[in-house]
């Protein structure tokens, strides 16, 4: 719906003008002054005529449009309870929350982007199901990393107490309950519209009127958006595997994805600033796949540039070109708007 305001749209394009600017301004601090780029160049012109390296990178490619693709369907049908919108629109919000969230603590802005493309429902509405739809994505790493960590533990720190013995059943034990309990919770999403008014007070009362949402969804529709996520966590950790080989990094398939689990793990437990989110990325995987490699060389350092590469890659693709593409569908976002009644299933 237009606004009826001048103001309002004047206020709508400075923001979505704002958004655009901080995107390029953080996009291009990343690739040009976060990154060592001339080394990656370096290592991509070195490999460039490799047998078989330009359909690896086109494989990649593809595997990053899969990915955004179950992505939009997940949110396509988490968001079609509130506002029934098309794959393509869908896609756009989709898009749009990566260029928003890119500079955004923990990419909260995500929510924010996405729920703003929405014509007629309640922006508090549309950012609460898409919280609903990161908690599931945000459930299958924390499950795979924590399982993961059990056996990455007494397998490459087999001489620690917690690798061993009771302490060791008792971690088993902790994370595992701890995995059912989340997953509970998650399955069970709608009892905080039941104790709303026991968890959120007064000062939160516009937000208690928006908890209904979450009894939109049976339990056979969150394990259709567990499925779907679990799909994208296999998408990413492949791309990764695949452009650490693509690099020169020596590291079987199981151990590959043993310490990309970890990884995602430890990015997604550890609160980021966004800001340095690229970096971050950088020193843990270099961590995680230094225990690896330091167990057969005598040093890592010559599989640094390497590792570093292809997690910088990574990011390029999976979020630094869909962000930019993002940026041609910003001045969707409508922050001043009238909503129409509800419309649910």
């Amino acid at each position: 719906m237009k606004d009826t305001s001048k103001i309002g749209k004047i206020l709508n394009r400075v923001i979505q003008l704002l958004i655009l600017a901080v995107t390029y301004i953080f996009i291009y601090r990343q690739i040009f002054y976060k990154t060592d780029l001339p080394g990656i160049i370096k290592m991509l012109e070195d490999d460039f005529l490799k047998p078989g390296f330009v359909i690896q990178i086109l494989i990649v490619f593809l595997m990053m449009i899969a990915n955004w693709s179950l992505e939009t369907l997940k949110w396509k049908l988490l968001i079609e309870k509130i506002e029934r919108v098309s794959f393509f629109r869908s896609f756009q919000a989709v898009l749009t929350g990566v260029s928003v969230s890119s500079f955004t603590p923990n990419r909260i802005g995500e929510y924010v982007g996405r729920a703003f493309i929405l014509k007629n429902a309640s922006h508090i509405d549309g950012i609460l199901v898409t919280i609903l739809g990161s908690m599931c994505q945000l459930m299958v790493t924390i499950v795979a990393g924590s399982i993961t960590f059990l056996i990455f533990l007494p397998k490459y720190f087999p001489g620690t107490v917690y690798a061993n013995g009771y302490l060791y059943y008792g971690l088993v034990f902790i994370i595992l309950l701890l995995d059912l309990l989340l997953l509970g919770l998650l399955f069970n999403i709608s009892f905080l519209n039941t104790v709303k008014e026991k968890i959120f007070k007064n000062g939160l009362k516009k937000l208690r009127s928006h908890l209904h949402v979450f009894t939109f969804y049976k339990n056979r529709q969150i394990a259709v958006f567990l499925l779907l996520s679990a799909f994208r966590y296999i998408i990413f950790s492949s791309q990764f595997y695949l452009l650490l080989r693509l690099f020169g990094v020596p590291i079987p398939f199981f151990d590959a994805l043993m310490m990309i689990s970890m990884i995602y793990f430890i990015m997604a437990v550890i609160p980021t600033i966004a800001l340095t989110e690229l970096g971050i990325r950088g020193s843990i995987a270099l961590y995680f796949f230094g225990i690896y490699l330091s167990r057969f060389y005598p040093t890592t350092t010559e599989f640094s540039l390497g590792i570093f590469s292809a997690s910088t890659l990574l990011w390029m693709i999976n979020l630094g070109i869909p962000a930019l593409v993002g940026t041609f569908f910003v001045f969707r976002l409508q922050f001043f708007r009238k909503v129409l009644p509800k419309e649910t299933k």
